[in-house]
């Protein structure tokens, strides 16, 4: 799948087939290797020149704007297939892959209606979209039920807290997963101590522990567990003398933890981690769905949106009655300068030079309220017209242009 496509329009002198066809033999003959593809724009409604051109003032901002939504939605996807360790299957729109939903546009005529002005379905898609970004700002996502994502982030500190007790050092981690009940001895008189040593002291602390106080239990202290720093040992001792062990051990270098083996305890954290985990992977489901819910709602109202633009566009570069070829095209970078070359080929100098002098009529009309006259929306560049290159810019092209960010 290609990852950025260029939307095009041509003008149409004649017939919209054969320009396709010419079209398609270029394409074929210098770039074989560029997908090309029709898009299929329904006749809109065109409304006045004055709200066309209000409405071409804002078209690059909030196509930036639906880009903008969509990737962040993608990159929220990412994330969460990657925590999850699923492999993706791809983004979809109603279950088409979005590049074929791209490629093979059709327009929703029960959602969109195409008697509607034109800035009325801007305005439907640009709420749409913004609604659905306000949801992934305030973390809201809707399943079964509305759940915070926050909630979903307090579930994996949680488990993150936890996980750090079982897998860090010694020295902090949590130790009722390294003891066994056969490893403590607890009785009216006797007790068992943990020490943490350090993994290089370990011949100090064998030769040593017996006589660091009095009624030490011989050969009592046993290796349970050891890791990249420390080993965990037992002792165990008379009760009376264990306050007196801890402090000769500290003094040694040796650290006397602290620990209480209860079955009932150990089985309560492990139920709750079971929980936890339960929990993170219900709602990062849940999160994953709204997320491929609400990418393909954005997409598909982008889409719409690019041929809402291309449309308005297209009459204001080209002039009335809409007479133009719209087209999706992904040339790799290499093929970029020729594919241009064979574009701007097929844009005829006579025609724009038309379309320009409709375009400067129509605000030379209205100069008296706009001084200068405004740039037109979608610049054009021609090497046989000085004039209209100066207006343009440099990267202009003699046709309408515009590129799609898949990522």
């Amino acid at each position: 799948m290609a990852s950025r496509y260029w939307v095009v329009s041509l003008p149409v002198h004649n017939s919209a087939s054969t320009l396709w066809n010419q079209l398609q033999d270029q394409i074929s003959k210098h770039s074989f290797d560029t997908p090309l593809y029709r898009f299929n724009i329904p006749n809109l409604r065109v409304g006045t020149l004055d709200s066309l051109l209000s409405l071409s003032d804002d078209l690059a901002k909030s196509n930036t704007f639906m880009e903008g939504v969509s990737h962040k939605i993608r990159r929220q996807i990412e994330e969460l297939e990657r925590i999850s360790g699923v492999e993706s299957s791809g983004l979809t729109v109603d279950g088409v892959p979005v590049d074929s939903y791209l490629t093979r546009f059709v327009w929703d005529e029960a959602k969109y209606p195409t008697m509607s002005p034109l800035k009325e379905i801007v305005d439907g898609i640009h709420g749409q979209v913004a609604k659905i970004e306000d949801d992934l700002k305030v973390f809201l996502f809707s399943c079964s039920s509305v759940v915070r994502v926050s909630e979903y982030n307090n579930i994996r500190s949680q488990l993150n807290a936890i996980n750090r007790k079982q897998t860090g050092s010694l020295a902090v981690r949590d130790l009722s997963n390294l003891v066994k009940p056969e490893d403590i001895i607890t009785s009216e008189h006797l007790t068992t101590l943990l020490a943490i040593v350090s993994k290089y002291s370990q011949k100090d602390w064998l030769a040593s522990y017996e006589t660091l106080t009095n009624y030490v239990v011989p050969r009592s202290s046993k290796k349970l567990y050891e890791d990249n720093e420390y080993a965990l040992y037992t002792v165990t001792l008379f009760n009376r003398v264990a306050d007196n062990f801890r402090t000769s051990a500290r003094e040694k270098g040796f650290q006397i933890r602290d620990f209480e083996y209860s079955p009932e305890t150990h089985e309560g954290r492990k139920q709750e981690l079971d929980k936890l985990m339960r929990d993170q992977e219900s709602l990062r489901g849940s999160l994953l769905q709204w997320c491929y819910t609400s990418y393909g709602e954005v997409f598909s109202s982008w889409m719409h949106f690019c041929a809402v633009r291309l449309f308005a566009e297209s009459i204001l570069r080209y002039g009335l009655p809409p007479s133009f070829l719209a087209c999706v095209l992904a040339p790799s970078v290499k093929a970029e300068k020729k594919v241009r070359s064979i574009l701007e080929g097929l844009s005829d100098s006579t025609n724009r030079q038309v379309a320009y002098n409709f375009y400067i009529i129509v605000f030379g009309l209205k100069s008296v309220f706009l001084n200068p006259i405004p740039k037109p929306p979608s610049y054009w560049k021609s090497e046989d017209d000085v004039g209209m290159a100066a207006l343009a810019g440099e990267d202009a092209h003699p046709y309408v242009s515009f590129t799609i960010n898949l990522v």
